[in-house]
């Protein structure tokens, strides 16, 4: 099956970004998908953990114990002392960790396929996955829980209810599975961003290879190089920027640097 869409114009990415959007139950447009945007269509769905390379499975729980023992005490109170909220905590500082970041929002994720000058001869791509059918494949308990809360994603408080380790929830069911966790808001940037993290049920599964083998779960934009520009202008002019999305003088200096750049530029 023949998961990828490669788009030409504006107009047909519009058409892409909303693509199965509307819910019938509801009558309203309601997008059951989450989103990530990569420069390179040649990238991988790898975690931050995969990147260390070696036996970093072994490494996740020495990570994660360190990070806690060092972390600032201010930074997290006693109330939010479940593993989820120090994984999604330690995910957001730059802790390598098996979470991957998606969005709600496709502009977001299209932001983050045109952020990159020095990708701007290469196609970017955007992945597309339907967190409601991801569910249907969730151990029982974890269907159990989003059926009580009536959600479809995940907080850190529900998975704890689940699972108090990272160990149990690895151990929920033999076939491997997919969480869409939606962390607190730690801040503005994952307020801006519209942000929520993937957890796949091993440390080692690739997501991108998993979803392969589900390939009615997921589908993807492919956006040619010479689109980019256009895109990107377009996204800047909409105030979907560095600005907004990582608010301080840091974002604020990156969208400076690539508004003033000429076309062309790739560096």
């Amino acid at each position: 099956m023949n998961t990828d869409i490669t788009v030409h114009t504006w107009a047909e990415l519009q058409e892409a970004l909303f693509h199965d959007s509307f819910d019938e139950r509801l009558g309203r447009f309601r997008s059951a998908y989450v989103y990530r945007g990569l420069s390179d269509v040649a990238y991988t769905l790898k975690t931050s953990l995969m990147r260390l390379g070696g036996n970093f499975e072994a490494l996740e729980g020495h990570l994660l114990r360190n990070f806690k023992k060092y972390a600032r005490r201010d930074l997290y109170t006693q109330q939010n002392n479940s593993v989820w909220n120090w994984l999604a905590l330690a995910q957001h500082y730059g802790l390598p960790t098996r979470l991957l970041d998606w969005t709600y929002s496709p502009y977001v994720a299209l932001h983050f396929a045109t952020a990159e000058m020095n990708k701007y001869d290469t196609d970017g791509v955007i992945w597309c996955v339907n967190y409601v059918k991801t569910n249907e494949l969730l151990p029982h308990r974890l269907k159990y829980l989003l059926l009580d809360e009536g959600s479809n994603i995940f907080t850190a408080e529900m998975l704890q209810n689940a699972c108090h380790t990272i160990k149990d929830f690895d151990t929920l069911q033999r076939n491997l599975f997919v969480v869409f966790l939606e962390p607190p808001s730690l801040d503005e940037r994952i307020v801006n961003q519209y942000a929520l993290f993937s957890l796949m049920s091993n440390p080692a599964t690739m997501l991108d290879e998993w979803l392969q083998q589900h390939s009615s779960l997921f589908f993807r934009i492919i956006i040619p190089a010479a689109l980019k520009w256009e895109i990107r202008d377009k996204l800047d002019q909409a105030n979907i920027t560095e600005r907004v999305l990582f608010p301080g003088l840091d974002g604020l200096s990156t969208w400076l640097r690539r508004h003033y750049s000429p076309k062309g530029q790739t560096g």
